[in-house]
């Protein structure tokens, strides 16, 4: 069993479920963002820090890294900010990344 943190932005809340269901049913042990703040969760600028804080010490936990770089029309794929300072955290531990956008399922 792998353990496998889910990284990205929060505005992608159907696909962290639907990958964290898919992950788990494939028998790795998943762990998610706690909040959805892009999606409509309420946070102070405080809360928003240590769950970015608490995200490092989940990728610490971690085998490996998969980031939901979903989609968003007339973008492409998507990675902010706070996604790529993890994408950095998790290979400078030489976490395996793994990205949404170019995972093969099946």
């Amino acid at each position: 069993m792998k353990i496998i943190t889910l990284c990205g932005s929060t505005r992608f809340k159907e696909l962290f479920e639907e990958e964290n269901k898919r992950l788990t049913l494939e028998g790795n042990i998943v762990i998610s963002v706690s909040c959805f703040a892009h999606s409509g969760d309420k946070l102070t600028e405080d809360q928003k820090k240590l769950l970015d804080e608490i995200h490092l010490r989940k990728i610490d936990l971690s085998d490996e890294i998969f980031v939901i770089d979903g989609y968003i029309k007339g973008y492409g794929h998507y990675i902010g900010k706070s996604t790529q300072k993890e994408i950095d955290y998790a290979r400078s531990k030489n976490k395996r990344v793994i990205f949404w956008s170019t995972y093969e399922i099946g």
